[in-house]
């Protein structure tokens, strides 16, 4: 690290390569060169990219220039390059980082300017390569991060252990592991974090384990297979592990939204040995802690529209994806965000999972031959547009299908083939229109259509009964305008209901030309017995019935009453507890859903709440338990306030 802040104040050197094998810390060193240069005033501003295996130029543009605008600046969708050139270029002082840079790239393509040109602006470029011959042709100065010392390799392994070693036979055994990790940062860690609470038997029979799988190799790659591999062998059941190997399906420093990764678990057969959905979300997010306290996930760098995320070390992903491989019942294929136009229409009939997501395929073959197949992830390939008829030639084993982002306009017949499918997402597939094969697939319990433009949701959705999870918010193309009744109120296994901002609004009403049809009124969607998260918009509180039959158990709400303000619709928060009101007011209200909501309601908006002249006294009513008051009132003053101008007679 020192050598690196060194030439970055050479006036001298402007563009800086560090290189070593995988897993021996360059990702982390180049971080702490960051928040270092900042703190002690050597730049004004540092920005960083990571360009893996497979670059996507647009995904490093978009990084950077986030980093570089404004915060709700809108981010070009064309003429990035030169975008960022003049950004950089209007700014001094700028560390660019450029991390995993696997060949040589020619960094105007991006938009970065000459050295000669950072120079001008004092600004400075810090790339990182497991190559030194890329760190040559690309950099002024290139700088070796190799493995520790045996010294310094105890010291971090005996602090991830987070354990003292006071008897001389422990400590032998450890000092034994330790020295099997062979100086790598990443091993030492994921074996620390394996062992750190075992007895003295495990240790022993983990240092068997280490040593009886010693290959020579000067990269040093099988040593870091070793040591994650055996971390791996420690998790605490299949569940875990098939978890973790989910992970290797997405593309390479890939933000991974931790929902994503759970309802493709579900998709897949996991966490079954609970009653609820919301039970297997909290198992789930259990076994995703203890990944990342494995060191086997990594906390996910944006946290966004999508929620949470985790991501992979890319030499982890490494070591997953050959653990997919190798192990039964586990084939693997995995070609995600490498810029594939083509997909093979060879046999895949050793594989479990197939992933070709984020890539340039316009065409699907004739025939998928994949007897095995459970998983098939097809999402971000932005040109396909068709899904053959013989694509599914016959019944199969296939759980977990996902072709969101494409531009697919319909279903073929053959989906009824999909007698197994458990999940199925078709988010911002932008053409869709016909979807009504989607009620012959009996088992399936996750339906997910963000962004469904089809004006009408077909009614063979009231055919899915085993349908657990339903999800079509955000229709920003064309608005979802029709929900016929008795569509919804037949999934009675219904757990968890997403329609934020969908653009339906008239609840009840008659549809115009439909005859006698109907949509759906609020009180079906109150007589779900199974529901426990609801996320909806009502245009009008007069659409809220005033009494109910049924007893409501939302366990997690985001309703929004009144008004026609569309917000970029972001994933919500699965536990919230939030209620909006615009025009209404809680007196307003009726009192069953005063008791289903609003008693248990965490952050209470308002909005042009014309009729309201005393807010305390609204919030006062009688209509907060006491539990509730205190929280509510702590999360919602910033709303209180943002709003008091809206009152027309204050207090």
């Amino acid at each position: 690290m020192d050598k690196v802040m060194k030439e970055l104040k050479d006036d001298k050197v402007t563009v800086i390569g560090v290189y070593g094998m995988g897993g021996v810390g360059k990702t982390t060193m180049v971080k702490h060169v960051a928040a270092e240069s900042c703190k002690n005033g050597t730049f004004n501003h540092v920005i960083m990219a990571v360009v893996s295996q497979s670059p996507n130029f647009e995904r490093i543009q978009r990084t950077l220039l986030v980093e570089l605008l404004a915060p709700g600046f809108e981010l070009p969708e064309s003429g990035r390059a030169s975008r960022l050139y003049k950004e950089i270029m209007r700014k001094n002082n700028i560390l660019i980082i450029l991390d995993d840079i696997w060949e040589f790239i020619d960094l105007s393509t991006i938009g970065i300017p000459s050295p000669d040109r950072l120079k001008k602006q004092n600004s400075k470029l810090l790339l990182t390569s497991r190559r030194l011959h890329v760190c040559n042709s690309m950099s002024q100065k290139s700088i070796r991060l190799d493995i520790l010392s045996e010294q310094d390799s105890w010291s971090l392994f005996v602090k991830k252990t987070k354990r003292s070693f006071e008897f001389p036979n422990f400590d032998n055994v450890a000092r034994k592991v330790a020295r099997e990790c062979r100086g790598l940062p990443i091993a030492l860690i994921a074996v620390a974090r394996a062992l750190g609470d075992k007895d003295m038997e495990e240790w022993q029979k983990a240092a068997q384990q280490l040593e009886k799988s010693q290959i020579a190799n000067p990269d040093h790659e099988e040593d870091a297979f070793k040591c994650i591999k055996l971390s791996y062998d420690y998790l605490k059941d299949e569940d875990y592990k098939s978890c973790f190997l989910l992970c290797c399906l997405f593309p390479e420093d890939y933000d991974i939204p931790i929902e994503d990764l759970f309802q493709y678990s579900i998709g897949k057969g996991l966490f079954r040995d609970t009653d609820t959905m919301y039970e297997a979300r909290g198992i789930a997010h259990s076994v995703i802690k203890h990944l990342k306290d494995s060191s086997l996930l990594l906390e996910g760098e944006f946290s966004g529209h999508s929620g949470e995320c985790v991501k992979m070390h890319d030499v982890v992903r490494d070591t997953a994806m050959r653990i997919a491989k190798c192990e039964d019942g586990h084939g693997f294929l995995v070609k995600a965000g490498c810029g594939l136009n083509h997909w093979s229409c060879r046999s895949h009939e050793g594989y479990s999972a197939i992933s070709l997501m984020e890539n340039k395929i316009r065409r699907l073959p004739e025939e998928l031959v994949g007897p095995k197949l459970q998983i098939l992830l097809l999402q971000d390939n932005t040109d396909l547009n068709e899904i053959p008829e013989t694509f599914f030639p016959s019944p199969n084993e296939l759980r977990l299908l996902d072709l969101s982002k494409t531009i697919i306009s319909s279903l073929p017949q053959s989906f009824s083939l999909l007698i197994n499918l458990q999940a199925l997402y078709l988010d911002f597939c932008d053409e869709l229109i016909d979807i009504s094969v989607l009620g012959k697939l009996k088992k399936l319990e996750i339906l997910s259509m963000r962004n469904y433009p089809g004006g009408e949701l077909s009614r063979e959705i009231g055919n899915l009964t085993n349908l657990r999870i339903l999800e079509f918010s955000g229709a920003w193309i064309r608005a979802l305008v029709t929900i016929p009744s008795q569509v919804i109120s037949k999934l009675h296994k219904l757990e968890e209901l997403y329609m934020m901002w969908c653009g339906f609004k008239d609840w009840g009403c008659k549809v115009e030309g439909q005859g006698g049809e109907t949509n759906i009124g609020f009180d079906e969607l109150a007589g779900l017995s199974n529901l426990k998260v609801l996320q909806v918009c009502i245009s009008d509180a007069k659409y809220i019935p005033q009494n109910v039959e049924a007893e409501q158990n939302w366990v997690y709400f985001n309703i929004r009453i009144g008004g026609c303000i569309r917000d970029l619709y972001n994933r919500e928060d699965h536990n919230s507890r939030s209620l909006r009101l615009e025009g209404p007011t809680i007196s307003t209200l009726p009192d069953w859903f005063i008791n289903a909501v609003t008693k248990k309601t965490e952050k209470l908006e308002y909005h042009c709440c014309k009729g309201m002249s005393d807010i305390l006294m609204e919030y006062d009513h009688g209509r907060v338990d006491e539990h509730n008051k205190t929280s509510s009132k702590r999360t919602s003053v910033w709303e209180f306030g943002r709003v008091a101008s809206d009152i027309s007679d204050p207090p």
